[in-house]
């Protein structure tokens, strides 16, 4: 096996693993990789047909992942919606998430409806790609219950929507969001979050026209 035919089956293997892959953003990542590859080779050895082919598809994987990235923290692309704890819907997404969830948030324990917590359901157009649950521990402290974000969207950080670019929390008197100990695979430090013990921190703002809060 000469190293121009190690090259094709790399980009070849590449090509098959983009599509094992459960996250959106990593799947189009390792396909453009792998589509570069196979452009190199083709072209090597003049199949233009597939160097052809793999440009169509390197440019289809480069739009997407240009709107994937600049719509990622974009309040027009993802919507947070407010939904009870007792909501069948809700439910729906913890029995069919629960094995994944349990993965990233080994402490949560959902026992099908807690009416003094808070539910939010974050969505990019009509799925749902995140769950945020959270109840009020006094002294404007909202504790984080569970932050769930699916296998598709785990490149992402929905959850920013209803921390930072929302006013579902500073409306309601919360001050502080703390996470629970013990998550795995937090990404709460790139959301403005500090680490304190085992959890992380997020102080708001106060609302506009509360004392103490800046004016514009």
């Amino acid at each position: 096996m000469t190293w121009l035919d190690v090259i094709g089956w790399t980009g070849s293997a590449l090509l098959v693993w983009s599509l094992l892959q459960t996250r959106i953003l990593r799947l189009r990542t390792l396909n453009l990789i792998g589509c570069f590859v196979l452009i190199g080779y083709n072209g090597a050895i003049r199949v233009w047909p597939m160097v052809g082919l793999n440009v169509v598809l390197a440019i289809i994987n480069v739009h997407y992942l240009r709107k994937m990235l600049a719509t990622r923290h974009d309040e027009r692309t993802y919507t947070v919606v407010e939904v009870g704890t007792d909501d069948e819907f809700l439910a729906h997404m913890l029995r069919v998430h629960a094995a994944d969830i349990a993965r990233f948030n080994p402490q949560f324990e959902w026992d099908g409806g807690w009416p003094d917590r808070l539910a939010f359901l974050v969505l990019r157009a009509d799925e749902v790609v995140g769950v945020v649950l959270l109840r009020h521990t006094g002294n404007g402290v909202a504790q984080v219950d569970l932050d769930y974000v699916t296998q598709r969207f785990r490149d992402f950080t929905p959850g920013e929507f209803v921390y930072r670019r929302s006013r579902f929390l500073t409306d309601r008197g919360f001050r502080r969001v703390v996470t629970p100990p013990g998550m795995v695979g937090a990404y709460y430090g790139r959301l403005g979050f500090r680490r304190e013990g085992d959890s992380y921190v997020l102080d708001l703002p106060a609302p506009e026209g509360a004392p103490g809060a800046s004016p514009r």
